[in-house]
């Protein structure tokens, strides 16, 4: 269970991964908003459109932080891996965001628990801060970078008229607007989850790490449970022999940890790694 666990986590960082692409060369110059307020972006986003990401029920939160000119993004969906199995989940991510220049709001640095790389840029290049903003994202590498461009809506549906406009704005600096993703904000977990997973600046300190493949073998029992059980089924049913099966498959499940449906996960303990 402990090499499945790991597998498992190292898929997830590959599905983190493709919220991205790549290219060569610096990062492209994308202005932020003239006169932007950051008090009046504060709070809940659905995030419409996303670069190249298979997750759907995206939202990002801006709160301030602990200190003068910290704020925080928590990024909630559900888990790429996750979602292929019939586990209820809420996937918490959370960065931390600077403004490195007062005079310029707009241009800020987030970090990320899971970057390796380190901070990367965060631009408000469009907003009317009631209705949709346009967020930029780009990180530099050794030779290249790594660039992302979301589309936000104060509620679940945005006018086609504003993604538009913010997709065109995008062309303008270069960045192609084709790359986004529409995501979906139907059937989304409103509160009744079985699993929430959190990860945040907290989450890979000395005490917490020793905890990740543990806990995530035990929380993924139900997910390859489901998994195993709908292979079998679906191949003893071609081959003709589902109910010679049942018993192995039985036996097979008595060795799978469970754990009960209306469990927690406290903050600071990772169960899945994006």
């Amino acid at each position: 269970m402990q090499s499945l666990a790991w597998c498992l986590v190292l898929a997830g960082c590959l599905a983190f991964a493709q919220a991205h692409t790549y290219h060569m060369g610096a990062c492209p110059i994308v202005e932020p908003m003239q006169g932007f307020q950051i008090g009046r972006f504060l709070g809940l986003w659905y995030v419409i459109q996303k670069t190249s990401t298979g997750s759907k029920c995206i939202t990002y939160n801006y709160t301030r932080g602990e200190e003068p000119g910290e704020y925080v993004i928590t990024q909630d969906s559900d888990h790429l891996i996750l979602g292929l199995t019939p586990l209820k989940h809420e996937y918490h991510y959370t960065g931390q965001l600077t403004v490195p220049e007062p005079s310029t709001p707009g241009r800020m640095e987030v970090r990320f628990p899971l970057s390796v790389a380190g901070s990367a840029s965060h631009v408000v290049f469009m907003t009317d801060y009631d209705t949709y903003a346009g967020i930029f994202t780009c990180q530099k590498l050794a030779f290249a970078h790594r660039q992302s461009a979301t589309i936000l809506s104060r509620t679940r549906m945005l006018d086609q008229i504003q993604i538009d406009k913010i997709r065109q704005r995008l062309g303008q600096y270069g960045v192609d607007p084709f790359d986004l993703s529409i995501i979906s904000q139907s059937g989304c977990p409103q509160g009744n989850n079985t699993l929430d997973i959190n990860v945040d600046p907290n989450t890979f300190t000395s005490e917490n790490f020793g905890n990740v493949v543990r806990k995530a073998g035990e929380k993924i029992g139900d997910g390859v449970q489901w998994i195993a059980e709908t292979g079998s089924k679906v191949y003893h049913k071609i081959a003709g022999s589902e109910d010679t099966q049942t018993g192995s498959t039985t036996e097979q499940n008595g060795r799978v940890t469970s754990r009960n449906s209306g469990e927690r996960l406290e903050t600071n303990e990772v169960e899945w790694i994006p």
